[in-house]
């Protein structure tokens, strides 16, 4: 009998439940046993199977953004550790909760040939919050209240500002099956009971702050409120609050959870990106500060509007003591709770809304970009930023839709209006990157449904291993591919101008039949070529149990053009606004 292992093993994942980590992704392997048996055996830790590391690593981090609580991770020892490395990134980047655990072999066996073993001490460098070199199990009670208290660190860390992965690597020698029984958890209560309770405060200011700063902005009439991703409860409702009182337009990317939802949204401007892509217009809608909250929206022209006009006072929000700051040209950092912010500051204010004319003139420039893009209603061929504008009206209340990156990312940003459904927007925005999305988006799936996920091909095809949780945990999921063959958003950038290796170094065309994978992950499958067509596929898959895959062949060049003849006509159609409300 294995007391040692069972014990300290126990301990460590009780107290990981204790201080509220509900889910393992686990990724099978031989070194990682005890934890693996020790975990399905306790009664409040949920286990989900997967076998590719990758992707158990990214379905990890999408559960640990759709709780908004960490999810912990466990693989065995050698290269399955390294396999975790692409999602601990995007997890550091994106402040996302993960508590990665990796089984090692024991010291006595490191750096002698001994198979599947590699170094794997501070593997993930600086991109792990913290790490840890775990002790070889033993069963005193110190070393039982020595793992416990490993546990509830971890998850402190993990949870406190910046929010992030941390790292536990296990030394463990054979043998590795524990022996679990009732009275295991019996004898570590006794033994060693819940070691410590972990409080995390919230940051704020001194009333005096909050006056100076309100005094100071409600001299401003021209003002900006730009908020970029950012998932916190509560936080539509106080930023709403904040602009109607000083009169602002809100700039809102779609993964600051604004554009949907019952918050008032007069201040809402969803069309900033269309708006701010002629630099003449950009120039005429300047503001004098700007307070953003959030990253950094996903927009460029607002990125390069900012970073032409240095000048402008930029006041940056940040609840977790991070520098989300690209621009170089913020004039104040304050670190305080979003909405501690926000609320604070409306309460030095006069309890009407402000009227001005400042914000009158951006809610009247939106709805004319709004009205020029929402023609592609009437498009009938199969336009990519179309896709966004039919799901804002298909997609029943309580939707999570997961937007992949590069174009879909763009074309949400640009074509997914306000509306007063409660649709919660996510993506992998920490590093960009269009690996791991499928993972990502299964992994939220088993926190919220209906889940309907917008990806490229190429990112498609670079995570097609994730297919299988849907499969292995009856995961109900709607995938809508927009198959355009290849990199689509090179076609937008300089490379494109370069014929002769275009194609072959960017373009990338693949010439993939998605439909033979999907069949083989038990998925539903239906190419559409008609709107009919995608929206009777849509509402029939949200409504269904099951994987759904639904793809969307579009042409790489008709998509630019289209794209770019819209951005012309915004701007004519915003210039010709302006030029009649400035003879009036």
């Amino acid at each position: 009998m294995n007391d040692d292992l069972t014990l300290y093993v126990a301990a460590f994942v009780d107290e990981l439940v204790k201080a509220g980590v509900q889910d393992t992704v686990v990724s099978p392997g031989s070194r990682s046993t005890p934890f693996a048996i020790v975990m399905a055996e306790h009664p409040g830790m949920n286990i989900h199977l997967n076998i590719d590391e990758r992707s158990a690593a990214f379905f990890a981090l999408g559960m640990a953004k759709a709780r908004r609580k960490p999810v912990a991770l466990l693989c065995t020892s050698g290269t399955a550790v390294a396999n975790y490395w692409p999602a601990v990134v995007e997890a550091y980047y994106s402040r996302v909760p993960l508590i990665v655990l990796t089984a090692d072999r024991p010291h006595e066996l490191r750096d002698i040939g001994a198979p599947q073993a590699i170094d794997q001490i501070h593997i993930y460098g600086k991109h792990a919050k913290w790490f840890m070199e775990m002790a070889l199990p033993e069963s005193s009670g110190e070393m039982l209240r020595y793992a416990r208290m490993m546990a509830a660190r971890a998850t402190a860390v993990a949870m406190t500002a910046p929010q992030g992965p941390v790292h536990l690597n296990f030394p463990l020698r054979e043998p590795l099956v524990p022996t679990v029984t009732e009275q295991t958890w019996k004898q570590i209560e006794a033994e060693a009971p819940a070691c410590i309770q972990v409080t995390i405060g919230q940051k704020t200011l001194a009333d005096e702050q909050f006056r100076q700063l309100y005094e100071q902005l409600s001299k401003i009439e021209k003002g900006w409120i730009v908020c970029g991703d950012l998932d916190k409860p509560g936080f539509a409702e106080a930023v709403t609050e904040l602009a109607a009182t000083l009169g602002y337009p809100i700039l809102a990317d779609p993964l600051s959870q604004l554009r949907s939802g019952m918050h008032p949204k007069e201040e809402i401007v969803e069309c900033y990106d269309a708006i701010l892509k002629d630099e003449a217009i950009a120039e005429r809608l300047l503001p004098e500060v700007v307070i953003r909250f959030g990253a950094m929206p996903v927009s460029k022209p607002l990125l390069l509007t900012l970073k032409r006009h240095p000048a402008i006072t930029q006041i940056v929000i940040d609840s977790e003591d991070g520098w989300r700051e690209p621009t170089h040209a913020a004039s104040h950092m304050i670190y305080c709770d979003e909405i501690e912010f926000c609320s604070r500051l409306v309460q030095w204010s006069d309890p009407r809304p402000k009227t001005s004319e400042w914000k009158e003139l951006w809610q009247d420039v939106n709805k004319v970009a709004r009205e020029a893009l929402l023609e592609v209603k009437q498009e009938e061929s199969l336009f990519e930023g179309k896709v966004f504008i039919e799901l804002a009206e298909l997609l029943p209340e309580q939707s999570l839709l997961f937007v992949g990156n590069s174009m879909p990312i763009r074309d949400a940003d640009m074509f997914f209006m306000v509306n007063d459904k409660q649709i919660r927007v996510m993506a992998n925005r920490g590093a960009n990157g269009i690996d791991g999305v499928v993972s990502s988006a299964l992994g939220a799936s088993v926190v919220a449904e209906p889940l309907v996920l917008v990806i490229g091909d190429l990112s498609f095809y670079h995570d097609l291993n994730g297919l299988l949780a849907a499969k292995l945990h009856r995961l109900n999921a709607t995938i809508i591919v927009i198959n355009n063959n290849g990199g689509g958003i090179f076609s937008f950038l300089p490379q494109a101008k370069h014929k002769k290796h275009f194609e072959a170094l960017f373009g990338t065309p693949t010439d993939l039949q998605f439909e033979h994978v999907v069949r083989m992950y038990d998925g539903q499958y239906r190419q559409v070529a008609t709107w009919d067509e995608f929206r009777h596929y849509v509402q029939q898959s949200v409504g269904s149990e099951g994987l759904h895959v639904i793809e969307l062949r579009t042409s790489r060049e008709e998509n630019v053009a289209k794209h770019r003849f819209l951005w012309n006509y915004v701007s004519q159609e915003i210039t010709e606004f302006l030029e009649k409300r400035g003879r009036r």
